[in-house]
């Protein structure tokens, strides 16, 4: 539940504002059928709660999610355009790493690896956890 939080914190904002976007939405039809001297439809309601709302989603949700949504996907699975320089930046640490631990070198590498499943999948946010351990590897340290 806590690693989702933020999800769940927008769905409810999400469920709330579009409850609320239709029970208004209801107030403000009956209303005008009233004024009309006539009696409110639901299925004319729904009908024109459905356009209104979709009609925004089109110009805004979609635009705005696709934007956000797509761009953060595309960027977190890797695409082609995302990783060139990761990849060229990851080589260079390597090699400093080799350069600087000689033979513990590709101990801490795995190590780093593993930590941040680079090698089983993608990075994970958060990689802190073994910070001990590798300055245990790390030369100079006995």
């Amino acid at each position: 539940m806590r690693k989702y939080a933020y999800a769940w914190i927008t769905l409810a904002f999400f469920a709330v504002s579009f409850g609320l976007h239709w029970l208004f939405g209801w107030y403000a039809f009956a209303n005008e059928a009233a004024e009309h001297g006539q009696s409110p439809l639901l299925n004319e309601y729904l009908v024109e709660m459905g356009r209104d709302t979709f009609e925004n989603w089109q110009s805004e949700f979609l635009q705005l999610l696709w934007q956000v949504v797509g761009l953060a996907y595309f960027l977190y699975v890797g695409s082609p355009s995302s990783k060139e320089n990761d990849d060229r930046s990851e080589a260079k640490l390597d090699a400093l790493i080799r350069l600087q631990a000689g033979e513990k070198a590709e101990a801490i590498i795995a190590d780093i690896d593993m930590r941040y499943l680079r090698t089983h999948g993608h990075a994970k946010p958060h990689g802190h956890e073994g910070e001990a351990e590798a300055r245990k590897l790390a030369p100079g340290h006995e």
